[in-house]
């Protein structure tokens, strides 16, 4: 199984915490954000990352050179951000006919991953990806999804004002082997595409949901950066 941490963005809404640090540094109790993805994409026994870089690029790239799972590690700056399916699209050779977990780097994740990807080996045959689902507490800032009996999403309703429900998606997914031959290889290289807003969105039946018990924050702003921070310390202290 290969990962792809999607690293690159601006962080413009957490500022002043991101102006002079990246957005997938920022610390969680103490530990880098980054950090704390690698650990567990390692435990799952993924063997090679790819991490796109962009802002703030020199930062990641003095951490992953200091990290403990370098050689695991393949970077990727963009001087020009591509767009989290235009990265997709654009570092095809690494993940094209593999097994890959596709996470944007900026959420804060207290589950392990294990279910997810034991669900995904477990999931209805017509389906080629497996998304990470959380309960919020705000659905109008997020992704909402509906599934069928099966847990296969039937519908997507994006930040809109009236969603029908509360069940998000965590913008973090195991792709199939086939999927980029699928789903990726007739899309326009070189242009700046989102992941879930262009792609994921147009795939309703196709996506099985798997639902994490754990707490799951978009730390995209101050209010939900320092949110994860209070998440954090709860959920470790009863973990101990």
């Amino acid at each position: 199984m290969k990962a792809i941490l999607l690293a690159a963005g601006m962080g413009s809404r957490l500022k002043p915490i991101t102006e002079h640090v990246p957005k997938c540094l920022v610390p969680i109790c103490g530990i880098p954000l980054l950090e704390l993805w690698l650990e567990k994409l390692i435990n799952l026994e993924v063997e090679e990352i790819l991490i796109n870089t962009h802002y703030l690029a020199e930062q990641v790239e003095r951490f992953v050179n200091q990290c403990d799972y370098k050689t695991n590690i393949t970077l990727v700056n963009e001087p020009k951000l591509l767009g989290t399916a235009g990265t997709l699209i654009a570092q095809k050779d690494f993940w094209q006919g593999h097994e890959t977990i596709v996470i944007h780097a900026d959420n804060f994740c207290c589950s392990d991953l294990h279910g997810l990807v034991k669900q995904h080996h477990k999931r209805p045959d017509d389906t080629n990806i497996t998304a990470l689902l959380f309960e919020t507490d705000s659905p109008q800032s997020c992704g909402i999804v509906e599934l069928d009996e099966q847990n296969v999403i039937t519908n997507f309703h994006e930040k809109v004002s009236n969603p029908p429900g509360n069940l998000a998606s965590g913008a973090l997914f195991v792709f199939n082997e086939n999927v980029f031959d699928k789903y990726f290889s007739t899309l326009p290289a070189n242009t700046s595409m989102d992941l879930s807003k262009d792609v994921i969105a147009g795939l309703r039946s196709k996506i099985f949901g798997w639902k994490t018990d754990a707490p799951y924050i978009d730390i995209g702003t101050v209010p939900a950066y320092l949110k994860a921070q209070y998440v954090a310390r709860q959920y470790l202290r009863e973990m101990a």
